[in-house]
């Protein structure tokens, strides 16, 4: 049991390069994680992390034995869930971030939450780039494809951006017919979060034809905001198909160059694949993708 308690120290410490964020996240003080990892380091007879005042790091023997570790704890978390939890109802507290696309998730995650009443969200809307596992998430939706092999990932279903405005700015500015037209246009564009950067509009741009640049009438990180804004009239904005789709339906936004946009974007489920699928995760990730699409 002590080696058992060792390697389980030992992988928290690696993930999380800290002994103190180690030592929070199992209910210990940083030093008992420290000791632990040491004498685990003593009956190996090798140095599995580098210690310096600011972080530590694996060597080249720990990386190795972390992943044969990773493996050991997931075997033992599946027969300790072989043995309860897997007979019970799906239960506890169930740690998520979620893109700050609500139109598209809540109807989703209200009916989870009316089928699993016994798991507690704690849901933490953001669109930044969170780290899955230093942050301590269960599971975590974002688009693109996954970079991280320390996580796992399963499709939830696909989207494509629209270019649209409200019928009051078309008749005012005129409708666009290629994209070079949008140059004397106000254009709402999108700012990532994590790194500011806007957003490029994916639309095909004609061999030798001049070149041109979108305006830039308002920059917000947010597309909730820019889709108001859109519908008050006072711009061009380039959105995901789920968020425009009713407005264009009620006629409140018209999609303008669609036979020029080429996008098409994945939303994935990430999660730590060193964590054994619990009956809370697992019933989490099959209710999403069973429900998030599906019109």
């Amino acid at each position: 049991m002590e080696s058992l308690n060792g390697i389980a120290f030992f992988v928290q410490a690696a993930e999380t390069r800290s002994f103190t964020e180690a030592g929070r996240i199992l209910g210990v003080s940083s030093s008992a994680v420290g000791k632990s990892v040491s004498r685990l380091e003593q009956r190996l007879g090798v140095r599995l992390l580098h210690r310096s005042t600011r972080s530590i790091t694996l060597t080249t023997e720990g990386a190795l034995f972390l992943e044969r570790c990773r493996r050991i704890l997931c075997e033992v978390e599946a027969a300790e869930l072989e043995l309860s939890e897997t007979r019970q109802a799906p239960r506890g507290r169930l740690r998520i971030s979620l893109p700050l696309v609500g139109m598209l998730i809540m109807p989703a995650l209200t009916a989870f939450m009316r089928r699993y009443p016994a798991i507690e969200l704690d849901v933490d809307f953001s669109d930044r780039l969170v780290n899955v596992i230093e942050e301590g998430f269960d599971v975590v939706m974002r688009t693109g494809e996954p970079t991280d092999s320390r996580l796992m990932s399963r499709p939830l279903g696909n989207y494509r951006l629209q270019l649209v405005a409200s019928p009051d700015y078309l008749a005012a500015h005129g409708t666009p017919g290629v994209p070079a037209d949008l140059a004397s246009h106000a254009c709402l564009q999108h700012k990532f979060p994590s790194t500011g950067k806007l957003e490029p509009w994916p639309l095909q741009r004609a061999e030798r034809a001049p070149e041109w640049e979108l305006p830039v009438t308002m920059v917000c990180n947010t597309s909730a905001a820019l889709m108001d804004v859109a519908l008050a009239g006072l711009g061009i904005a380039c959105l995901p198909d789920f968020m425009v789709r009713q407005a264009i339906e009620r006629g409140e936004l018209v999609a303008v160059l669609d036979d020029c946009v080429e996008h098409q974007g994945t939303f994935r489920l990430l999660w730590p694949s060193s964590k054994q699928l619990a009956p809370k995760l697992r019933v989490f990730i099959d209710f999403m993708v069973e429900t998030l699409f599906k019109r």
